[in-house]
């Protein structure tokens, strides 16, 4: 079973409830906020295995290539542009869908590999840990996270999504089963929870909201969740010294003093959302 770990936008505490939560689960923790992996610097997995993530890209054959520019008209992605009697390639855009090669028709284009990230995979105490890693200077996330996620190990997985409601979180959530939403209890949380909601409701998976820096008071995500029949998970108390334990990299489930948090959302999690 995989469980998606989203938020609408970045700083909700997402990858605190990601990280916690699989400990106190006893799930895998995969990390495909692949642009700025954090979730390692709290768990800090002892890695044992590292993958390239390679991508197919154009090859232009200049003895073969008449520069007529089929190849050029075929690309959906800007990735190919004819300058005066030459075709030049961009190869950070090129989402090696194979449209180019099939509009040559002198067999002028081939397509290699290059490598744009890795997958790393280890172990932090009784948990499997694995990650996507965004080459600096590539565009794209989503070959590493398809990558990273059609190799999930088998039981739970926590799958810690990408911020936001971009195409890397859609590609995130093709995978899940339920889902997660974290958010805080502000206008911008409630605005960007929205967005995340409507992204969520086109997988038709179960879902419910943690909410993270909470008074206990209500509030407006609270009075949404009422209005909109949303089911609430739990919540994460507004603590100095959860804000003092998180800013020195330490996990809360470690602390005695947290620990029950999670403990708690763990066994809402299992009543809330779909289980098996």
């Amino acid at each position: 079973m995989n469980i998606a770990v989203l938020s609408g936008k970045g700083g909700t505490g997402k990858t605190t409830v990601s990280t916690n939560l699989a400990l106190a689960l006893k799930a895998n923790y995969v990390d495909c906020d692949v642009e700025e992996p954090n979730g390692f610097l709290f768990l800090k997995p002892k890695i044992d295995k590292v993958e390239k993530v390679l991508v197919d890209y154009p090859y232009i054959d200049s003895n073969k290539c008449i520069s007529c520019g089929s190849c050029v008209n075929a690309c959906q992605f800007n990735a190919l542009a004819k300058v005066n009697n030459d075709i030049m390639l961009f190869e950070k855009l090129c989402h090696s869908c194979g449209a180019c090669e099939i509009a040559c028709n002198y067999g002028a284009l081939k397509y290699k590999k290059r490598k744009t990230g890795t997958i790393e995979k280890g172990k932090s105490k009784d948990i499997n840990c694995a990650r996507g890693v965004l080459d600096i200077g590539e565009p794209m996330a989503v070959p590493i996270i398809k990558k990273l996620l059609d190799n999930l190990l088998e039981g739970l997985n926590i799958i810690d999504c990408p911020p936001g409601t971009s195409c890397n979180v859609v590609n995130s959530l093709k995978y899940a089963d339920s889902a997660i939403l974290v958010t805080e209890p502000t206008k911008f949380g409630l605005h960007d929870l929205d967005m995340a909601i409507e992204v969520v409701k086109m997988f038709n998976i179960d879902y419910g909201i943690i909410i993270n820096k909470d008074d206990g008071k209500e509030n407006i995500i609270r009075k949404y969740c009422k209005e909109n029949n949303i089911k609430i998970i739990g919540a994460i108390p507004y603590s100095k010294d959860i804000a003092e334990i998180y800013s020195k990299g330490e996990l809360l489930y470690y602390d005695l003093n947290q620990k029950y948090i999670f403990d708690g959302l763990a066994e809402e999690v299992k009543k809330v959302i779909a289980w098996s």
